[in-house]
């Protein structure tokens, strides 16, 4: 492998911009190389902004160079399979934004094709990297919490009626906020307490029209859980709680309770923890240590910058260190799989009115 690691960015609207490229400028290993955008003008607005002259429409001509190592895909959701597939053809490494398919099968095949071809593979669970959420997964781990009794997660947005441009068809997105803002805490489930053995959902609907263009899928996503270690969970997302403002100024709100204690987490205070023991008089506040303000090694400065933005660049940091170690990526393609079995059964269970079962295997 040589010294720099040459990226290309495979869609280059917004997440990439605020996201990806941030991240790749603090990594001194990485070198963007090229960029592709279906879109013309999108694709010209980033290669202004980037300087980057090697440019291309069609996401072949970028992942099948000899001269890049790894492919960044930040695309509409249906293409998510297809691109990572031929990068991983081509040996190349790849980040993918989530969630990592339209359905499970799919991104079990992307998981196992990059295990056969020996390639870093990385789900774009952003929210990982908040300090908070890394500090209270070493908690949990540790033994703080005791035996997990239950998961719940909430988080809330004000979007009105505004467009959703290609998230808000089902053949581009397979599914609304399930798969936009839920998917997340289903990852941050899977994390604290692990893998879920069956669930029931319900999917909502008010916006049929959103920004003049019609609207086919979910607002509001609410599922309960069953996990395996017999803790239970509730766990619900939406883009119409009037008042709540949007991204990390709206409510992203994680709590789990066990034998030995409680903790929340919340997105918006990075820096610390909501604690209470069994018994005590409620819950306190518990400070973050600054080792975890950052990823080890990142040349981040935690300090600089709004922390509620920077922290989001330490996923292209850890995706670099990754491959340069030869290392599994945290989180990979498997969890973004485990993710989509999630999602998969949530809609059968909405449209079935049925509890369904998770298959072991899916979860494994």
């Amino acid at each position: 492998m040589r010294d720099t690691i040459h990226f290309a960015i495979v869609g280059c609207g917004g997440i990439t911009l605020q996201n990806h490229l941030p991240g790749l400028a603090l990594c001194p290993q990485a070198r963007l190389k090229a960029l592709c955008d279906a879109d013309g003008a999108t694709l010209e607005r980033a290669r202004q902004q980037t300087g980057v002259e090697l440019v291309a429409t069609d996401y072949r001509e970028v992942v099948r160079r000899e001269d890049v190592d790894a492919v960044i895909i930040a695309t509409p959701n249906h293409t998510h399979a297809p691109i990572a597939l031929e990068a991983i053809a081509h040996r190349k490494h790849v980040l993918c934004e989530k969630p990592l398919a339209l359905n499970a099968a799919d991104a079990r095949a992307m998981a196992a094709a990059a295990d056969r071809a020996g390639v870093r593979h990385m789900t774009a669970f952003t929210y990982r990297f908040v300090p908070a959420m890394r500090y209270l997964t070493e908690l949990v781990r540790r033994g703080d919490l005791g035996q997990p009794y239950h998961f719940r997660s909430c988080r809330l947005q004000d979007w009105g009626t505004r467009g959703l441009g290609w998230r808000q068809v089902k053949r581009l997105a397979g599914s609304g906020e399930l798969g936009d803002m839920l998917s997340h805490r289903i990852d941050f489930a899977h994390l604290l307490v692990g893998p879920m053995s069956r669930l029931v959902a319900h999917l909502a609907q008010w916006h049929p029209v959103r920004g003049g263009q019609p609207n086919e899928l979910d607002d509001w996503v609410a599922i309960l859980a069953c996990f395996r270690s017999g803790a239970t969970g509730v766990l619900e997302s939406s883009k119409l709680a009037s008042g709540r403002n949007e991204s990390w100024r709206s409510l992203d709100y994680v709590e789990i309770n066990g034998s030995e204690a409680s903790f929340v987490f919340r997105t918006g205070e990075w820096d610390r923890l909501q604690f209470g023991k069994r018994g005590g008089p409620g819950l306190e506040t518990l400070p973050v240590p600054e080792s975890y303000w950052k990823l080890p090694g990142s040349p981040r400065d935690p300090r600089q910058g709004d922390p509620l933005v920077t922290f989001r660049y330490d996923q292209i940091w850890e995706f670099v260190q990754a491959i340069r170690e030869q290392r599994p990526c945290v989180p990979d393609f498997h969890d973004g799989a485990r993710a989509q079995g999630v999602m998969d059964a949530a809609l059968q269970s909405a449209e079935s009115r049925q509890w369904v079962d998770l298959a072991a295997e899916e979860q494994d």
